[in-house]
């Protein structure tokens, strides 16, 4: 049986907590019915191990309450309205500060294609964006900017943190789980190069093309 869309973005937002990619109250994932107009969201401000089902709020597409939660829905709700407006096709966003991205947002470097794991899920090195304040649009617009330059899935905000695209909430949530694993890898490796003095190169571009493709063919997974 399908779950309700609250429901699941509420469960994307636990799994944030259960795998420690969020700390205190930062981070959100949402995810949009664009048939009803509504977009559901975590709160501003609630710590994830206080957070229901119920508390999920309820926004419509001009960010106004539309449901009956009586909570602020997320600071962040202007930049997922603006990516929902301008990506047809997606369906959820999640939002990070999780440590490793978090560095490589600080260096302003991108997150190399080092492993298979990689490629497999992102097939190119996750972007990072240069650094813009909170008004008005401004990150929704670098994002969007980024989006249409490179076709990740997930971006480094510079100086901020991870802002990940999926078909669905929960897929935008594996999405940060994964931009983390790998920023954490590429972490460590690129120490490790400088430690060791073994040069480190990303893998080769048909090599990336290879595993991407078949990760996301119907060879892999179930029906």
């Amino acid at each position: 049986m399908k779950i309700s869309l609250r429901k699941e973005v509420w469960e994307a937002n636990l799994s944030l907590w259960k795998t420690g990619l969020v700390y205190g109250t930062q981070g959100n994932v949402s995810g949009i019915d664009r048939k009803d107009g509504v977009i559901y969201i975590k709160p501003s401000g609630v710590v994830y191990e206080k957070l229901t089902e119920k508390m999920i709020v309820e926004v419509d597409f001009n960010g106004n309450p539309a449901g009956i939660s009586g909570l602020k829905s997320s600071v962040d709700t202007p930049h997922h309205l603006f990516l929902y407006k301008n990506l047809k096709d997606i369906g959820g966003i999640c939002h990070t500060h999780s440590k490793f991205i978090t560095v490589f947002s600080i260096l302003g470097s991108p997150v190399p294609v080092l492993t298979t794991a990689h490629a497999d899920v992102f097939g190119k090195e996750i972007p990072v964006s240069r650094y813009v304040d909170n008004t008005e649009d401004s990150i929704g617009r670098e994002l969007l900017r980024i989006y249409k330059k490179t076709g990740c899935s997930a971006i480094i905000l510079g100086r901020h943190g991870l802002f990940t695209l999926g078909e669905t909430p929960s897929k935008s949530a594996f999405y940060a789980l994964m931009a983390e694993y790998c920023a954490e890898v590429s972490y460590y490796a690129l120490i490790a190069e400088h430690l060791i003095g073994k040069r480190i190169v990303p893998l080769d571009k048909k090599e990336i093309e290879k595993w991407y493709s078949r990760y996301h063919s119907s060879r892999y997974g179930q029906k």
